[in-house]
């Protein structure tokens, strides 16, 4: 039986061995994603996001808690940030969700950023496609804790959920952060800690600031919004999608019940609006130039040597050339030693 047999019949030891061969082995996982890829498109994608200690883990271990007792099946993939030194990570997300240990509903991988930015790794669309044609009812992917541009969730999730905390940053802060910008659903854990009324009033006010902006660029400028972008305010219309702000304490468990519906909510309104189709179709596009991306620059590494490298620095440091000239030189020398011999 071939290895995506086993996988859609529910052998989790080829689960693991798919994600495996996903994560360390580029050339030869893209035959299998190719054929994994005719048999997704099932599952809801949920991004969790947000910022360092806010409670991520803790929080998902008590929703997946929740959604067990629904008889959903979920496939859980932690994302943990990699040394930019060592390189090494400590893949300690699936320490605060121990006690799904044991549920076969319920399947948790750990994966390293490797130095990706954007808090991912660059193998987690892949990993989320193997899980999607394992045939769990969702996969969540829950990122490292990102800052102001750390954003990628949005692009590769239906449901991006926003985790924060009271107190944490100054108004300045939250205003320009990208994270915001995404949030399909924000939740203020650690609800217990003071100001946490303080810190909802000022959600509220970013959310409202921000989507009269959306509507006044739509309406001034005829332009649609990026759904991807500012997805609580894409359409802009009736049919919109109000951002709620949810608080919880993940350590008890208050709060997580209404995550669960507002989750269960969102889900319907982007299927029946129809804008599913369009996240779908966004996070394909994000998938494949990030594959492209990846594989024009082997391609052209492939082509300039090492010596033409150094050759080039060499240049820089007694100021015969610059960076900025050296840059476009190489791309002029990749068109025409490597796209010319193509045509």
């Amino acid at each position: 039986m071939s290895l995506i047999k086993q996988i859609i019949s529910g052998d989790r030891r080829a689960l693991a061995q798919a994600l495996t061969l996903v994560e360390n082995d580029y050339q030869n996982s893209q035959n299998m994603l190719a054929e994994v890829y005719t048999h997704t498109g099932h599952a809801h994608i949920i991004g969790v996001t947000g910022i360092p200690g806010a409670g991520k883990s803790t929080l998902l271990n008590a929703l997946v808690k929740l959604m067990r007792k629904c008889e959903d099946t979920l496939g859980l993939l932690a994302v943990d940030p990699s040394s930019q030194f060592s390189k090494g990570a400590i893949l300690g997300d699936r320490i605060r969700m121990r006690d799904l240990l044991g549920d076969k509903g319920v399947f948790i991988r750990s994966m390293a950023t490797r130095g990706e930015l954007g808090g991912l790794s660059s193998s987690t669309a892949g990993a989320v496609d193997v899980l999607d044609a394992a045939g769990f009812d969702r996969v969540i992917v829950e990122t490292v804790g990102v800052g102001q541009a750390e954003v990628d969730i949005a692009s590769n999730a239906h449901t991006s959920i926003v985790v924060l905390c009271p107190g944490v940053g100054d108004s300045v802060q939250a205003a320009k952060s990208g994270i915001l910008e995404i949030a399909d659903i924000i939740v203020v854990n650690k609800s217990d800690y003071p100001k946490v009324n303080v810190t909802k009033s000022y959600l509220r006010e970013m959310l409202d600031i921000g989507s009269a902006v959306q509507v006044g660029l739509s309406e001034t400028q005829n332009m649609t919004c990026d759904p991807h972008l500012v997805h609580g305010t894409s359409g802009a219309g009736n049919n919109s999608w109000q951002v709620p702000i949810i608080t919880t304490v993940a350590t008890s468990g208050e709060g997580v019940s209404e995550l669960f519906d507002h989750l269960l909510a969102h889900y319907d309104h982007i299927t029946s609006t129809g804008e599913i189709t369009v996240r779908r179709q966004n996070r394909l596009r994000a998938i494949f130039e990030s594959r492209l991306r990846k594989q024009l620059y082997t391609k052209f590494s492939q082509m300039l040597s090492e010596d033409y490298f150094l050759r080039q620095l060499e240049l820089m440091m007694v100021r015969e050339t610059d960076p900025y000239t050296a840059a476009t030189e190489c791309m002029n020398n990749f068109e025409i030693n490597y796209i010319g011999d193509e045509d």
